[in-house]
């Protein structure tokens, strides 16, 4: 009840900002005109690092150990993944319990990744919305959510892979007339990298919160972050700073950058997408 009471206080407060675009006011305070933007305004980036962080620092501790244990079982599918390649590194052809250690790390490694994902996203927007997450509410499995991400990220990878394929037989092709214009294809694929990089930043948090279909969600994170791409490349660029220093902290450091990089980025996706929740994810039942 507590999370439909937050999204129905969100939804309230996009159509007041939207009655103030053709009946403007001077906000009362300035930073609830910048925390209050919606969709298809502009993405204030320090905004949602300070929004991230105040989410954060409600609840450090169960977001330091859920990334804890979220890393320490990533790790054990991890090992047995490098376990059944050197199992199977002795030149002969691999045996069928380095085969079933590989399909296990893969499945387990996949499986802890969207309860990772999903946990933190839930307990950020539960954190922004102005309550204190708890570890229960970080570690609830949430089998639909992590089906609508797994396979909107799997047909992101798909069209990445089409992108590549179509550059690599350009790429062979312009070869055969000229070894200069060979590097056309791949300048061209590199762009279109980045460019989806930036734009498909929050595929993850659509996916979960919004209905639709796959294109559709990847279309709906062009359209919203378009407007506001190089503001977004901005904020990808001091999240991964932030994460490099927690790296540098002997890698202890990323059981906070880790989280509070989620919180920040869930701030960012307040400001552009506003507050609905579609799906149900962040109900408690």
């Amino acid at each position: 009840m507590q999370f439909l009471r937050s999204s129905t206080n969100c939804v309230i407060k996009r159509e007041i900002n939207g009655a103030l675009r053709y009946f403007p006011a001077k906000p009362i305070h300035k930073h609830l005109a910048m925390s209050d933007t919606t969709e298809n305004s502009r993405l204030h980036v320090l905004q949602a690092i300070e929004d991230g962080w105040t989410g954060f620092t409600k609840a450090p501790l169960p977001f330091v150990l859920f990334t804890l244990l979220s890393g320490a079982l990533g790790l054990i599918f991890q090992i047995m993944s490098h376990s059944a390649v050197v199992m199977s590194s002795g030149g002969t052809s691999p045996s069928s319990v380095s085969i079933l250690l590989t399909i296990i790390a893969v499945i387990g490694s996949t499986i802890i990744s969207l309860w990772a994902v999903t946990g933190l996203i839930r307990g950020a927007w539960k954190a922004l919305g102005g309550h204190k997450p708890s570890f229960a509410d970080l570690t609830r499995w949430d089998g639909k959510a992590a089906g609508r991400l797994f396979i909107n990220q799997l047909v992101l990878a798909v069209v990445l892979v089409i992108i590549l394929f179509i550059a690599v037989a350009l790429g062979t092709g312009l070869f055969q007339i000229n070894q200069a214009l060979a590097v056309i294809p791949g300048i061209v694929a590199g762009i279109v990298f980045v460019y989806l990089g930036v734009n498909q930043k929050f595929l993850p948090f659509i996916a979960i919160l919004e209905e639709g279909s796959p294109i559709n969600k990847i279309q709906r994170g062009r359209t919203v972050v378009d407007p506001s791409w190089w503001w977004m490349l901005l904020l990808l660029v001091v999240e991964l700073l932030i994460l490099g220093i927690g790296l540098l902290l002997n890698g202890v450091g990323l059981l906070v950058a880790s989280p509070l990089v989620i919180c920040i980025s869930t701030a960012a996706y307040r400001q552009l997408f506003g507050c609905e929740d579609q799906t149900g994810f962040l109900s408690d039942n």
